[in-house]
């Protein structure tokens, strides 16, 4: 095992990658898959159905359900929710949950919403609180509620804000 698990952790998977630090309180059931050298912070809930790739940061607070995958080097802000049924109905579970897609390099900030069925692009940025509704491109700078694009982001990390009329 070259990966760390707090001891106050429940940790049934065995797909983790080397370097991996996984905090106290969290919850990673048996086949989530998760990668090298990532931050799985205190307080996350991982199912099944999950995919994460290397260098990810996941804040406390988060549930990775069913259905979510996270490309590398992604940063998932503190108390984000991702989603994974479009028409929740107590103790009736879709035939498959919807899929979600977090491409490389992409950052969410804390308390946003993801919801089901959904791509965040590579290296977009979301702002704290925003609530995605559809795809959001590749280099791009959303916010909002419902988020907008409200700008780009280049690969230095700047960003370049569109004009609003």
């Amino acid at each position: 095992m070259n990966y760390k698990v707090h001891n106050l952790a429940d940790v049934q998977s065995e797909n983790i990658g080397e370097d991996t630090m996984i905090w106290q309180f969290c919850v990673v059931l048996k086949d989530a898959e998760i990668g090298k050298n990532c931050n799985i912070n205190c307080n996350v809930l991982i199912e099944n159905d999950v995919k994460i790739g290397d260098n990810v940061t996941i804040k406390p607070g988060v549930q990775v359900w069913d259905g979510v995958t996270l490309e590398d080097n992604v940063f998932i802000g503190p108390n984000v929710t991702f989603t994974n049924d479009l028409i929740p109905r107590s103790k009736q579970y879709p035939l498959q949950f919807s899929k979600t897609l977090v491409k490389k390099g992409a950052s969410i900030g804390a308390n946003s919403t993801i919801v089901a069925g959904n791509t965040i692009g590579e290296n977009a940025l979301i702002g704290a609180g925003s609530v995605i509704t559809k795809d959001v491109l590749p280099n791009t700078v959303w916010f909002g509620n419902p988020a907008k694009q409200r700008g780009t982001i280049n690969e230095k990390g700047e960003i370049s804000y569109t004009k609003t009329k």
